[in-house]
């Protein structure tokens, strides 16, 4: 019977470490323009991708997916000088595969156009910013309420993402409680079962 107690508690630490694990790992992929694939923006939504870029709050273990024809587009980063000025030469990262995802591994501002001749011009870039849990996500001025979203809703409004400041004060509220209680049922497991 000593034997199945012991059996039991390992399962329940195992269960437990496996929660814990779980309640961290909130990473998402993002499929860059929505419902739009990557390419030259329409005379419809110019925008796209400044609008998509404020509706998406993103954070490190995030990551990005860019789809696109590769016979007909590609895919680079580049600095912001040459985001600006549409500089398609020595790119940080060149990517054509048509299915191109990037992984967020850092803080700060990230930078992508085409890396076909004349689309950057044609506003297909996007600039995304990947802020720290202290800094604001937005300012009064260019908050989610001041643009449109990047594609039609058919099924009535889009909900407005939440703040940093609140989805960060959440997860770390929700982190707290479940390692709280995968320690202690950590030490019951071991006081029952005679480990310590």
């Amino acid at each position: 019977m000593a034997n199945l107690k012991s059996s039991r508690c390992y399962f329940l630490l195992a269960f437990q470490f496996l929660v814990l694990i779980q309640t961290k790992v909130l990473c998402y992929q993002y499929k860059v323009g929505d419902l739009d694939a990557w390419g030259i923006p329409t005379s419809a939504n110019p925008q796209v991708y400044t609008y998509w870029s404020k509706y998406h709050t993103l954070k490190i273990g995030d990551s990005l997916l860019f789809l696109y024809p590769p016979s007909q587009d590609s895919l680079i980063q580049v600095t912001e000088q040459s985001y600006t000025s549409c500089n398609l030469t020595d790119p940080v990262l060149y990517m054509n595969n048509g299915n191109s995802l990037f992984n967020i591994t850092a803080y700060g501002d990230f930078y992508f156009t085409s890396g076909e001749k004349g689309h950057c011009e044609k506003n297909q870039k996007l600039h995304i910013s990947v802020l720290s849990a202290t800094a604001p996500a937005y300012s009064p001025s260019n908050g989610p309420s001041a643009f449109s979203p990047s594609y039609p809703t058919v099924f009535g409004s889009i909900p407005q993402p939440p703040s940093s400041a609140l989805s960060a004060s959440s997860s770390h509220s929700l982190s707290i409680p479940v390692f709280m209680a995968s320690l202690t049922g950590f030490l019951v497991c071991a006081l029952v079962g005679g480990i310590m």
